[in-house]
């Protein structure tokens, strides 16, 4: 049942103390219902009284009445639903009568206002008002918690009597079916632009171009709510990954990312750029001399120094501080704000010393599509944790930039940009949940964008309500639900919008279907004529049956129980030629068919029908009738196999027509052959033999058609069902063995003892009871490699296995198929969820597959195992410890990476003594050697103090080692040893390896930087490219970057402000500060940031 108690779009239950009159409908409707701004399509109330409330049912469900072309009813629960306290509330809801029976896509949109009043006093009521889109998943709507019983059969203040009096109370619901247009705002630029990247030879899953233009065409021309599943399998996110939380901003930036690199190439190189990148100037310009610090970085990336310039920085999207901030104006002043640098905070200016400064930022271009972020997140140093900022933020619906610009910036068009989008977060920073708010064009209404469902909505609604802050619709806090009120703050815009006015019509042209890319369009008419022929086979399914026929030659390929199979929970069933039957399709008629399917004349084939038989198996039973003409394909199914949903046959051919029909007395038998020396077991046709006769008499027959010795000893064995497969008596007839039409008897050549022995002794079977066994416990497990992507080297491939077999037997066969050492073959088990790494097998247990497999909530059809390859016995791993060390050097480089095999009590001090050995190190250097791990943010060190032991280390584990350079060892104390990472853009994008750094008392950061360059081993060229910023992780501010004239313990001063004193050199700042290094991540290994999942596009 759907609730409205605490959506955006419902309104709290009120008592109401005006005296208006439930029956005067058009005073009513026009308190209780806010004008939409919407064309109304129909208008209706309907009254619905009630007796004896406290005998009515649990659910109950008022006639029915016609609005806007559809019909209505109320849905009442007098004592609260399921969802709600029993006895405690009454639950009403407006519920579209018979969905089933609407037109498939059916939708109508509708506001109503639920009432129940007092029968003799229409004055004395309680209301609720909402409006939703109704569709056949949310066909009802309303209100769970609608008001409390003891509240409705209670006078309330300034009523003279309660609401249900005398357990009687009118229930009235007012509705307004309004007109629905929808649309959606695409960039429509960039609609033309992704539909200009050639896609031609794509998969949708597999590609974010044409995964983007089918959704893009779906919106175009659906009238369905579009499902983002494809687009989301492109990026190559599992389930999981959909599901997950991501942050929007973030998000918006990976997309563009990946398309700008699609693009290239392209007729649609430059479109990403163009639409959404600007550019700003950062800037240090002294006050008394002409001096100005800066760089520039060009469009390729490339950063080119030069004297009295700037830094010039291009953007996609600006963030803007909320905190402290009445509105946008404001936080546009806030980031622009000019910063004096004088006092003990002066600016050291290469050649005129010390100075006054001014810093800052100014704009120099804004983007056609300008992207804002609300920093709603924030670090709060007091609770050591994020927090999400709620405060009143205003924001409107035009804004002129130009006083934010650059005195040389283009005028010759208004910098004047028009709201067109707000993408709002309810919720906190732990989750909650994002919907859009979108003005398709600049004549268009806003509409709201809530998962499948499209609404629209006020201007009110678009700004007012978010806001953020406390107060509601602008009403008091005294006339507000406090459940409704703590809800409401934490719903506010996280993103806004914006269009450059001048540019609208460029950015949302107008888009035709000639537009779209000819192979699209002939693609998905071909999949839309495909979906229309299987919807069809839907509707007429009740109309058809699948008929399963079985062939000698299916039979022939058969290697299981029965002629084939059809229900086995461990095996897929037979693979069988199928023909989708009309049920009153006649016997006649049929048969011709499948005659013509497989090639015979009709009077060559008979049909036998194949029933369930008590004992489990499946076998023919009886032929069906020739001489039946009107005999109809659901009567033969009805009658002759009743306790199936499909027909399941087999097709006998008749070799030689003229030869008569076998005898009366003859019964059909299948025979299986199974072969010791290939362990197989296949079908080999059917003979006819008399129930007379002896079931030794079988043998001749064998082996002439096996073109054996006449004479050759054989065993026969009856296939009675699953788990019996019994040994025969050559004396008995066939009668006295109960063999009847369709039983399969099993044959092997009889082997002397020496060949039983050879064949246990390779852990063979030598019966077909015992293969059988095998057959009825097989399971087929997938294997997987666990450290790599499946490759020539690291296969993912399948072994079928018995669940009554042991660990050593699937280490065995895994090795044969890997050709690699089972004895080093590590095995580790997967939850059945989501396919992760599990549990460590321990060959020691040596436990069955059937152990391994380990029951479970959820079964799955397959079995899923990882493996590793070692290079070590896994008997050696139970006492010794395999580790990697990635070898960094004295330069913060990854040079190469060395394996270990240790004995776990070794010390990581004697790991570290190993890896001397194997690496060069700095000739006059210190000799020693640091070993650590990388914070999960990739921003520090964790360093091993050389005592652990390594078997006490988790698994697994990433480990690095370097050289420690001499000046870390001999820093005194008037040094200060930081930590120095490396990211690029965002704080969150780390890469690289984080390492120590030495600072110099009054070292000027000119300096400082030709000792970094020397630390990490990059040119010139590529240093020019770096960008140094101070982080300061307690406050959480964004990076402080860092001008060469400067010293970093002058910036901290800076930083620290008031708390500068002459101890500033003893300051014990948190180990979390750093040195942060921006550049350019060349090695592919960008990290996420701690506690969170990197958003990942790989499509």
């Amino acid at each position: 049942m759907d609730v409205l108690d605490e959506r955006q779009n419902g309104a709290p239950p009120m008592e109401i103390d005006e005296v208006v009159s439930v029956r005067d409908h058009e005073a009513f409707a026009a308190k209780h219902m806010p004008d939409l701004g919407h064309d109304v399509k129909d208008f209706q109330v309907f009254t619905w009284r009630l007796t004896n409330w406290k005998k009515l049912e649990k659910k109950l469900t008022s006639p029915e009445f016609d609005c806007g072309g559809h019909k209505w009813r109320i849905l009442l629960f007098p004592f609260g639903n399921s969802n709600a306290p029993p006895n405690d509330t009454v639950s009403v809801y407006l519920d579209y009568a018979e969905p089933k029976k609407a037109p498939e896509g059916w939708h109508a949109c509708a506001q109503f206002a639920l009432v129940i009043s007092n029968i003799n006093d229409p004055t004395v009521y309680t209301v609720s008002h909402a409006h939703h889109r109704f569709i056949a998943e949310e066909c009802d709507w309303g209100f769970t918690r609608f008001s409390e019983l003891r509240k409705l059969f209670s006078i309330q203040d300034g009523h003279s009597r309660p609401t249900i009096e005398e357990e009687s109370a009118d229930i009235t619901v007012y509705v307004r079916v309004l007109e629905d247009p929808t649309g959606v705002l695409w960039h429509n630029f960039v609609k033309h632009a992704v539909y200009q990247i050639p896609t031609e030879d794509d998969h949708p899953t597999e590609s974010v171009p044409l995964a983007l233009q089918r959704v893009f065409y779906h919106l175009q021309t659906s009238d369905q709510p579009v499902g983002t599943t494809e687009l989301t399998k492109s990026f190559g996110w599992k389930s999981l990954d959909s599901f997950l939380q991501h942050d929007v901003q973030e998000f918006n930036r990976v997309i563009q990312d990946r398309l700008e690199s699609k693009m290239k190439g392209t007729k649609a190189q430059g479109a990403i750029r163009q639409l959404f990148v600007g550019s700003m100037k950062s800037y240090i310009k002294c006050v008394n001399v002409d001096y100005e610090s800066s760089r520039d970085e060009d469009f390729n990336g490339a950063l080119i120094d030069e004297l009295s310039f700037l830094c010039l920085i291009q953007f996609s999207d600006i963030q803007l501080n909320v905190k402290g901030m009445r509105n946008l104006y404001e936080s546009f002043k806030d980031y622009v704000a000019v910063e004096m640098l004088e006092g003990e905070n002066k600016y050291q200016a290469e050649g005129f010393g010390l100075q006054d400064a001014k810093k800052g930022i100014i704009f120099r271009s804004f983007p056609p599509v300008l992207h804002l972020q609300l920093k709603r997140f924030e670090y709060d140093i007091q609770r050591d944790a994020m927090v999400k900022i709620n405060d009143r933020h205003e924001f409107p619906f035009e804004i002129d930039l130009d006083e934010f610009l650059d005195s040389s910036a283009d005028r010759s068009q208004p910098w004047v940009y028009k709201l067109h989008g707000v993408l709002v977060h309810s919720g906190d920073v732990h989750g909650g949940h994002y919907f859009a708010l979108i003005k398709p064009d600049s004549e268009a209404r806003w509409l709201k964008f809530d998962d499948d469902r499209v609404t629209p909505v006020t201007d009110k609604e678009v700004l007012e309500e978010n806001y953020g802050g406390e107060v509601l619709n602008g009403m008091p806090p005294s006339l507000q639900r406090n459940q409704v009120r703590a809800m409401k703050r934490f719903t506010n815009a996280y993103m806004l919008v914006y269009i450059r006015e001048s540019l609208t019509n460029e950015v949302l042209a107008p888009f035709t279907e000639e537009d779209t890319p000819t192979h699209l369009k002939r693609r998905l008419d071909e999949e839309r004529l495909q979906l229309e022929a299987k919807k069809k086979e839907r509707e007429e399914q009740h109309l058809f049956l699948t008929a399963k026929v079985i062939t000698d030659e299916t039979f022939s390929k058969h290697e299981g129980f029965d002629l084939a199979s059809f229900d086995e929970k461990n095996w897929p069933p037979s693979d069988l030629p199928s023909f989708r039957v009309l049920k009153q399709e006649t016997y006649a008629t049929f048969k011709s068919r499948v005659a013509q399917h497989f090639n015979f004349p009709e009077s060559q084939i008979r049909l036998w029908v194949l029933v369930n038989r008590q004992n489990k198996t499946v076998r023919p039973d009886t032929h069906i009738p020739e001489n039946e003409a009107a005999l109809t394909v659901e009567v033969i199914r009805n009658n002759m196999a009743a306790r199936q949903n499909d027909l399941r046959l087999y097709l006998d051919v008749i070799t030689d027509p003229t030869k008569p029909d076998p005898p009366p007395q003859s019964i059909m038998i299948f025979l299986k052959h199974f072969d010791t020396s290939k362990q197989t077991l296949y079908g080999v046709g059917k003979t006819y033999m008399l129930r007379t006769s002896k079931v030794g008499d079988l043998v001749a027959v064998i082996n002439e058609r096996m073109r054996w010795t006449p004479g050759t000893p054989l065993k026969l064995f009856e296939e009675i069902k699953p788990g019996m497969i019994e040994l025969m008596k050559l004396k008995l007839s066939f009668a006295q063995s109960e063999i009847q039409d369709g039983d399969v008897i099993c044959f092997q050549v009889d082997l002397p003892e020496k060949e039983i022995h050879d064949l246990e002794g390779q852990g063979l079977y030598h019966n077909p009871v015992q293969y059988y066994d095998f057959l009825q416990n097989r399971v087929m497990i997938i294997f997987r490699p666990k450290l790599e992507e499946p490759d020539h080297d690291h296969p993912e491939f399948n072994l079928v296995l018995s669940k009554k077999q042991n660990y050593d037997t699937m280490s065995v066969k895994a090795g044969e198929f890997l050709r690699h050492d089972p004895i080093k073959l590590r095995f580790t088990t997967t939850h059945a969820t989501n396919g992760s790494a599990k549990a460590v097998l321990k060959r020691s247990l040596n436990q069955s597959i059937a152990e391994i497999m380990a029951p479970t909530y959820i079964n799955p059809t397959t079995t899923v195992i990882l493996y590793e390859k070692l290079d070590v016995s896994i008997v050696e791993l139970e006492t010794k410890r395999s580790l990697k060390v990635i070898w960094t050097g004295i330069h913060n480089k990854e040079e190469a990476t060395h394996p270990f095999l240790l004995p776990k009590t070794s010390s990581v001090h004697d790991l570290a003594d190993h890896l001397a050995k194997l690496v060069t190190l700095t000739s006059g250097g210190t000799g020693k050697i640091r070993v650590f791990e990388i914070s999960k943010d990739g921003k520090t060190q964790k360093e091993f103090t050389g005592s652990e032991m390594i078997g006490n280390i988790p698994d697994p584990v990433e480990l690095y080692a370097e050289e420690i350079p001499r000046e870390e060892l001999e820093a005194d104390d008037s040094d200060k040893v930081i930590t120095v990472f490396h990211f690029h853009a965002q704080l969150v994008r780390t890469h690289g390896i984080p390492f120590k750094f030495v600072l110099k008392r009054g070292e000027k950061f000119t300096d400082t930087k030709k000792r970094l360059q020397a630390r990490i081993g990059v040119s010139d060229k590529d240093l020019a490219k770096y960008r140094f910023a101070l982080i300061q992780v307690s406050t959480f501010k964004q990076p402080s970057y860092i001008e060469d004239g400067a010293s970093i313990l002058t910036l901290i001063q800076h930083l620290l402000k008031g708390h500068v004193d002459d101890t500033i050199y003893e300051h014990q700042f948190a180990p979390e500060d750093a040195l942060g290094l921006d550049h350019l991540d060349k090695s592919g290994k960008t990290r996420a940031g701690a506690g969170e999942k990197a958003i990942v596009i790989r499509g």
